[in-house]
């Protein structure tokens, strides 16, 4: 894509981020963690350097919409899901 990615969420903990990212993903749309690297080779700097999700700028409305959903809990699965059997 030819235009700028912005930061829509920033996270100490890269598995949070990897995991938004990939609700933004399944959700349509485009999302990267920058960072990630530098926060896992270097867990003390997490802090100062955190994981970075972000999306191209016209993307920025939906992926808000996105992470919000997440927030409240749309994507949660009840205590008592059943996986089902394994196959």
């Amino acid at each position: 894509m030819d235009e700028d990615w912005i930061t829509v969420a920033r996270f100490t903990d890269v598995n949070q981020a990897f995991i938004l990212q990939d609700c933004l993903l399944a959700a349509g749309v485009p999302a990267e963690v920058a960072d990630a690297h530098m926060a896992q080779t270097h867990s003390l700097l997490a802090y100062a350097i955190p994981a970075r999700l972000q999306v191209p700028h016209s993307w920025q409305a939906q992926a808000l919409r996105v992470l919000e959903a997440f927030d409240r809990g749309d994507f949660a699965l009840p205590d008592d899901y059943d996986l089902g059997e394994p196959e």
